[in-house]
């Protein structure tokens, strides 16, 4: 299979384009397609903090849900849009509100569509993707090997918020043990989630969340090349949101 995954989006959506066309596609209808059939996969938090939320979600929809042509995992700010849309209590914050304040200036018919559509692509969504014959898997903030396979509370807890500690950092995100590190399985596990500076490589392991939310850039890796393709972000830049991983 050939397929070029994309790090966390976050309402980048011009990045987004820039990135696809990089990487060959053709925008002909308004949707990516590529001329040799390679398709997109998405690590999930494709909403949030970015300006055009809406339009990542409807470009996904149709390439995943319509069209059959995308693979998309949750990451978890996708989890609490989906309980936003469900109605349930959510904290409207860390970025939801910029998504929700995008929702609430839509037309009622549009908003009723924007939230059919993301409802039918989460609801249709793997926890965590597994391709091409058990090789790669593609897990929002990481998937533990003997997690693969499984999709219990505590894979669910690990697979959108990482391998986290139940403590806090002062600016109140929760502390996370570094997974990759002691990574050693055969599958190939592409992740996003932590942003990063360059993408993170280790032990079989991609970490392709370049932070293109934060100001760094949006990256692709192409599988199976295992090429990474990357654009600068048109966001302004906070150097205190990318991790230090080494």
């Amino acid at each position: 299979m050939k397929i070029d995954i994309i790090g966390d989006i976050h309402g980048c959506f011009s990045e987004f384009k820039e990135l696809t066309l990089k990487l060959g596609y053709k925008w002909e209808n308004g949707i990516p397609v590529h001329p040799e059939y390679r398709v997109l996969g998405f690590v999930g938090d494709l909403t949030d903090r970015g300006p055009e939320s809406i339009k990542v979600i409807e470009i996904v929809w149709q390439l995943v849900i319509k069209l059959k042509q995308a693979y998309y995992t949750p990451g978890n700010h996708c989890n609490k849009l989906y309980r936003f849309f469900l109605g349930n209590k959510v904290q409207i914050a860390h970025g939801l509100e910029t998504t929700v304040a995008e929702y609430e200036s839509l037309f009622k018919e549009d908003q009723q569509s924007i939230r059919k559509k993301f409802i039918e692509l989460y609801e249709n969504a793997p926890l965590y993707l597994v391709l091409d014959n058990q090789k790669l898997v593609i897990a929002h903030a990481g998937i533990k090997e003997e997690f693969i396979g499984q999709t219990h509370a505590k894979v669910k807890k690990f697979v959108l918020y990482g391998d986290i500690t139940g403590e806090k950092h002062p600016d109140g995100s929760p502390v996370r043990r570094d997974w990759a590190k002691s990574y050693h399985g055969d599958f190939l596990i592409v992740y996003g989630h932590t942003p990063v500076t360059e993408p993170r490589i280790l032990n079989n392991t991609y970490n392709i969340d370049t932070g293109a939310v934060f100001g760094g850039k949006l990256t692709s890796l192409r599988y199976p090349e295992m090429e990474l393709v990357s654009v600068p972000s048109t966001m302004p830049y906070f150097e205190e949101k990318f991790k230090n991983m080494d």
